[in-house]
């Protein structure tokens, strides 16, 4: 059976490649540009994707996230198409291309799957993100590895100060009373775990008299662009691509500060913008995924999740590698990582800013506890988290192999 690859540099790409392979499928590789202008509804790539499809000769197409573009080539050949989202909020998801019958869409947030069967997509299933246990056990911390990724505690991510997150520049459109709400409702989410106020918040009226709901006051000053086919709301894409990068900007900076000042030791951040300072955090700029991530979370005693407020109830794919590296994990609350682990037996939650402090304080202190919850995470990953066990439940639920249970097991 073959597999049409689409491939681009995304997380695990790899890894799911050699897998695929391990499986018994034949792997044929198609490099998909998925920062062009074509991944929604381009006719010239979907050609492209359909005659790629014919020579191969290929059983079924999968894609790391999901694409419209896709869809339509897979459609058109009457086949199958698997795609595995990592990545929330994914608007393309939203597109009227997912009620397509030939998809089969996974989805890594829980809260993700349950919007997209209520607006009757037929085959989305939730499907835990994975990890190559093996591969990391291969990374061995030399002297100088220690010497340059060692940390109390440590944080690999975004801090949304980069160019690129320019969106947030648009706050300043804003009339006086739209930009207070909006302080009032970002401050009040960034200390709220397990429910999202962000969309609902911009159905709100406004109490001066306008009239108007908040986002259509927003939407006078910034008009959202369309995204060709689009089911999302105007309120969706804003609380989750705008204000979601917002809230996430404000707790990281503030947990970090806050961790800072409360562990004895240094306090690591990872993240693309080199120039950023905060306080007694140790700003070591970018790393590579591959190489330089494991040795980071290896080399550190605590490593910090706090989740992208557009991941809803999700476990990010942060928390499946640190767990897959060994390290111990401290996070922000989400439904999800609950359900598939145990609250310090696994991984350590906390409940707001001070909790975060202390508890990164107390694990960075006690190396007997911190050890022995990460070595947990780490075999739960290992014998429940793994590829080939995610791609067997993958192909199974989209009828690929022999004995298919037609998605039973990703109710």
């Amino acid at each position: 059976m073959t597999v049409l690859y689409m491939d681009w540099p995304g997380y695990g790409s790899e890894y799911i490649k050699k897998t695929f392979e391990k499986m018994g499928f034949k792997v044929v590789v198609f490099d998909f540009p998925q920062n062009s202008n074509g991944i929604n509804l381009g006719t010239e790539l979907a050609e492209k994707i359909v005659k790629a499809i014919v020579e191969s000769k290929a059983d079924f197409v999968f894609s790391l996230n999901y694409f419209p573009v896709i869809a339509t080539a897979v459609q058109a050949c009457h086949i199958k198409y698997l795609s595995w989202i990592y990545d929330n909020p994914a608007v393309l998801t939203y597109s009227m291309t997912v009620f397509f019958e030939g998809n089969h869409i996974f989805h890594f947030d829980s809260s993700e799957v349950e919007k997209l069967r209520n607006a009757g997509v037929a085959n989305v299933y939730y499907l835990p993100l994975s990890a190559d246990t093996g591969r990391y056990d291969a990374v061995e911390l030399t002297d100088d590895d220690r010497a340059k990724y060692g940390a109390d505690v440590a944080m690999i991510g975004s801090m949304y100060t980069e160019d690129k997150f320019r969106i947030f520049r648009k706050y300043e459109k804003f009339d006086d009373y739209i930009k207070g709400y909006l302080d009032a409702l970002v401050k009040a989410q960034e200390s709220l775990y397990g429910a999202d106020i962000l969309e609902p918040g911009l159905e709100q009226y406004p109490d001066d008299g306008s009239g108007e709901k908040v986002i259509d006051r927003i939407l006078k000053s910034v008009p959202l662009s369309e995204h060709g086919d689009s089911f999302s709301t105007p309120q969706w894409v804003f609380a989750n691509y705008y204000l979601a990068m917002r809230v996430t900007a404000n707790e990281r900076r503030h947990v970090m500060e806050a961790v800072a000042d409360a562990v004895d030791g240094p306090v690591a951040l990872y993240t693309r913008d080199a120039s950023f300072k905060l306080g007694k955090v140790i700003n070591r700029g970018n790393i590579d995924y591959y190489e330089e991530f494991p040795k980071a979370v290896k080399a550190a005693k605590v490593n910090l999740n706090i989740s992208l407020k557009s991941i809803h109830t999700g476990i990010p794919l942060r928390v499946i590698d640190i767990m897959a590296c060994g390290g111990f994990v401290l996070s922000n609350y989400q439904a999800d990582l609950f359900s598939e682990f145990v609250p310090d037996e696994d991984f350590v939650y906390y409940e707001n800013v001070k909790d975060a402090a202390g508890k990164a304080a107390y694990y960075a202190s006690h190396d007997e506890e911190r050890i022995r919850i990460a070595a947990n995470g780490y075999r739960k990953v290992r014998e429940e988290h793994n590829f080939i066990k995610k791609l067997t439940l993958m192909t199974d639920a989209a009828g690929l192999t022999e004995y298919s249970n037609r998605g039973e097991n990703l109710v």
